[in-house]
């Protein structure tokens, strides 16, 4: 009898744990400095799949002073998600000035909440130098007196800082920090390891006793030629710069694995994942949304490419659609079997080499097809196109 009770409590015990482990949060920045028409479906979309917006507020140039984000607070009413205004100050800042840095923020909250937004928090995004951490700590403190005692605080965090000795210190000041995994070191090395962020993560647990997000990336860059070999990055705004771009994006599959092996066995103090981010419909160097969902539900990702010809009045449209939840690079060459044609050529992107029987058309450069997305290929006037016979190749 004593073994069947023991029996019993092991079983309850194991039910409870496997009931206290809770799924990690998933979250989005929104990082447009000029919102647009086309975020309010970008939100309309997200809503079911991601917890809160980290919406770019405020951001500080050394140079160029302060810029406040243009944003709809028609919308994010709307929305109805928490929602975390993010303070960017730029880690080139000669220094911190605490009154009139904590006087700007003060400000845009003022006149978010005047707008009717209902704030969760404060995050700091300011990529300080180990050597200037002291007086990023001292800055935080006083920051933390001036803000409501309810409103929590956040900093955004950079994994050099595990290097120092004053990280504990830094953490004590704020209710929780979101470490950045991606894009923090040479860009030409990729913008992100899943191995060294793993490694990160766990550091970073061992540190802080408070909860702690992960920023991932859903997004790419381009790199352009600069000076002494060192690249410019080219993200979300466009370089006005001639010279090859070459393009780098986070790898959907690598993530996924990522959040999958997080979810399984989470780092202590791990409170969610961060996506970087929000990606609207004209984004052309973030993934679709409908990857980013896929990504941060864990589901199987698959490409599912198809070659559509659509004819009307003896001219046919030719296009690719991509059904699958996984965003697809162009492919290579696509090949169409034909009669009798009189008249065809390729679009921008592609050239077009063309035979009696067939129609051939190969990439000129790189580009993606969004998952659910499409892009026109080409045209042609054909007594006949044999589109059962037709090949895409990768």
């Amino acid at each position: 009898m004593r073994f069947l009770v023991c029996l019993v409590a092991v079983v309850l015990l194991i039910g409870c744990e496997q009931q206290d482990a809770a799924p990690l949060d998933q979250q989005l920045y929104v990082w447009q400095r000029q919102w647009t028409p086309a975020h309010d479906a970008a939100l309309k979309d997200s809503r079911a799949d991601f917890s809160t917006l980290r919406v770019l507020a405020l951001q500080a140039f050394p140079q160029a002073g302060w810029s406040r984000a243009r944003i709809d607070p028609a919308l994010l009413k709307q929305d109805g998600r928490p929602l975390i205004a993010v303070i960017r100050l730029d880690g080139q800042l000669h220094s911190l000035d605490q009154d009139e840095i904590t006087s700007q923020i003060q400000q845009v909250l003022s006149d978010w909440q005047g707008q009717g937004l209902m704030l969760s928090g404060v995050e700091i995004d300011h990529d300080a130098g180990n050597a200037r951490l002291p007086a990023y700590r001292t800055f935080l403190t006083h920051l933390r007196t001036v803000l409501p005692a309810s409103m929590p605080l956040s900093i955004t965090a950079l994994p050099s800082w595990l290097d120092s000795p004053e990280l504990p210190a830094l953490l004590s000041t704020v209710d929780s920090s979101v470490l950045q995994v991606h894009a923090v070191s040479d860009p030409r090395r990729g913008l992100f390891d899943p191995d060294q962020a793993q490694k990160w993560a766990k550091a970073w647990s061992r540190i802080t006793s408070k909860p702690f997000y992960l920023a991932l990336p859903a997004y790419g860059v381009a790199l352009l030629p600069g000076g002494s070999g060192v690249p410019i990055v080219e993200s979300e705004v466009s370089i006005e710069q001639g010279g090859k771009r070459r393009e780098l994006m986070a790898d959907p599959q690598q993530l996924s694995r990522l959040g999958i092996e997080l979810r399984n066995n989470p780092p202590a103090h791990l409170a969610g994942l961060i996506w970087f981010r929000l990606p609207l419909a004209n984004d052309r160097r973030a993934w679709s949304l409908t990857t980013l969902r896929a990504v941060a539900r864990g589901d199987a990702l698959d490409i599912r490419l198809a070659l559509n010809v659509s004819v009307q009045d003896g001219l046919a449209d030719i296009s690719l659609s991509n059904q699958g939840n996984l965003d697809s690079a162009w492919p290579e060459r696509l090949t169409l079997a034909v009669q009798g044609c009189d008249g065809a050529d390729a679009l921008a992107g592609y050239a077009l080499q063309q035979r009696p029987d067939l129609l051939t058309f190969t990439r000129l450069r790189d580009g993606r097809i969004p998952a659910g997305g499409q892009r026109a290929i080409g045209w042609a006037r054909c007594a006949h196109i044999d589109q059962g016979a037709s090949n895409v190749h990768p």
